[in-house]
């Protein structure tokens, strides 16, 4: 069986099991964070079609991401997550998916749906391992969804080619191929820019995925010249979601690596999104 092993374990997320539970346990009790340690409802409605989460370090990003995650425990128990990342790397094709075996980190393996990932090929995207190998985008969501779900399934697929008519493709395969998913879009917004900068110009970035507008996304991205790395996960994360009856986005929580690191000349910005049936 193929195995991806860790990329970032012991840099962007404490590097044994034991260390990594608590990170996370802090991350959900940070002030920046929901405040409580959330408990999986197992009778859900599910539904919650679609989230977008932040990427970087659990020390700088983890906060936040834990609203996401405590939404998704409370929504109920989903098969598989599809998680949708860019390629930060240069490695692989335009879209790339890791198909079949399991991927690796401190808290156990992580089964990748292989049925489902069989469903997703045909159009842009591609099996290709190379583009996973170094990238950090999808392996820094596992430890999340382990730590609430024990064992778990996904579909990693890493976007190199973020264009608008390429997200919108993705979205459209993910959409047909069915089933009880979760969508992840893993993406920070501005980075590297004065707080208040990054502030103003995420703020219409998020508007825009607010209004489940991909069009809209690009155009603001392009009109404000936005540092977001992952626009087409979250583009195509959105069209996945309209195409599964999802119409209702929020925004859990906001804030910037100045937040926790004290240090606002030069922030990244990061966002918890959650799209709803």
């Amino acid at each position: 069986m193929k195995i991806r092993r860790p990329a970032v374990s012991g840099m962007f997320y404490a590097g044994t099991a034991g260390e990594l539970q608590e990170q996370i346990e802090w991350c959900y009790r940070h002030e920046l964070g929901p405040g409580t340690i959330p408990q999986v409802n197992s009778i859900g409605l599910r539904r919650l079609v679609a989230m977008v989460v932040p990427h970087a370090g659990y020390y700088y990003s983890g906060p936040v991401a834990a609203h996401a995650y405590k939404e998704l425990a409370e929504d109920g128990i989903f098969d598989t997550a599809v998680i949708l990342g860019p390629n930060h790397t240069g490695y692989g094709g335009p879209v790339s998916v890791w198909a079949e075996g399991s991927w690796s980190t401190p808290l156990g393996d992580v089964e990748v749906d292989k049925k489902l990932a069989q469903r997703l090929l045909g159009d842009v995207i591609r099996v290709d391992e190379t583009a996973h190998v170094h990238e950090h985008s999808i392996e820094v969501q596992l430890p999340w969804l382990q730590y609430l779900y024990g064992k778990v399934r996904i579909v990693p697929v890493v976007m190199l080619a973020q264009d608008l008519e390429t997200a919108r493709r993705v979205g459209k395969s993910i959409a047909q191929a069915g089933g009880n998913l979760i969508v992840i879009a893993s993406s920070d917004l501005t980075h590297y820019e004065p707080h208040s900068v990054a502030m103003e110009k995420d703020s219409s970035v998020i508007e825009a995925i607010i209004a489940l507008d991909e069009e809209e996304l690009y155009l603001r991205c392009e009109r404000l010249r936005c540092t977001m790395c992952g626009y087409g996960p979250v583009a195509a994360a959105m069209v996945a979601s309209k195409d599964m009856k999802g119409d209702k986005a929020s925004l859990l929580k906001y804030a910037t690596s100045g937040d926790t690191s004290g240090d606002f000349s030069r922030v990244v910005g990061y966002g918890s999104i959650v799209i709803k049936r």
